[in-house]
This record gives C-alpha cells, sequence and structure tokens, in this order.
C-alpha cells in the first residue's frame, strides 16, 4: 500500500504521523480545557496537520481497509521502494509507523 502522499523516506512519513497525532491532542486539550489562545498554540508550536490515508494501486486496489495493522511501501512507483513499515491505521488514518 501507499500513503497519500509521496514520502521519500520512512522518517517524513513518522514526523507527518506524529504532527498529526500532536494536533489531534492539542485539539482534544482544547475541547476539554476551553479554547486555547493564540499565544500559547505558537508557544506549543502546534499547527494544523493532515491526516496521512492510504490506498491501493492497481487492479487489486479497491477500498483500503480502514482499521487494523497494515504494510507500507514507498516512495511511490515508478521510482524504486527505499523504504517499507507496517502501520496501524483507525478511521481510515495512519495513528502509529512500525
Amino acid at each position: 500500500m501507499y500513503t497519500d502522499r509521496n514520502f521519500k523516506t520512512k522518517k517524513a512519513l513518522k514526523e507527518a504521523v506524529a504532527a498529526r497525532l500532536a494536533y489531534l491532542a492539542a485539539q482534544k486539550l482544547a475541547a476539554d480545557t476551553g479554547p486555547m489562545t493564540v499565544g500559547a498554540i505558537i508557544g506549543a508550536q502546534i499547527r494544523p496537520a493532515n491526516p496521512v490515508t492510504v490506498y491501493q494501486p492497481g487492479p487489486f486496489g479497491g477500498n483500503p481497509p480502514t482499521s487494523g495493522r497494515i504494510f507500507l511501501e514507498g516512495p511511490h512507483y515508478p521510482e524504486p521502494h527505499r523504504w517499507w513499515s507496517s502501520a496501524i491505521l483507525e478511521n481510515g488514518e495512519v495513528v502509529k509507523v512500525g
């Protein structure tokens, strides 16, 4: 499977997933404690981050799973693959990279 973005390294994928999780944690904190101020957001260096989703190209593509363990590879074809990884999906979004 491939990710929706063409990550050149597994490290870049992990950083994107970590940024998304940090953003979601900040949103949850804001919902629990009230709205965060601009100063708090800038101080915490929290930036909006898009979810990392996956797809399966080719004739067997169809709809990818929405939760569970999957296996990823990159960069995208036609470049030669340089990294492979397992990942955990929740609600169609990558939440952990192995």
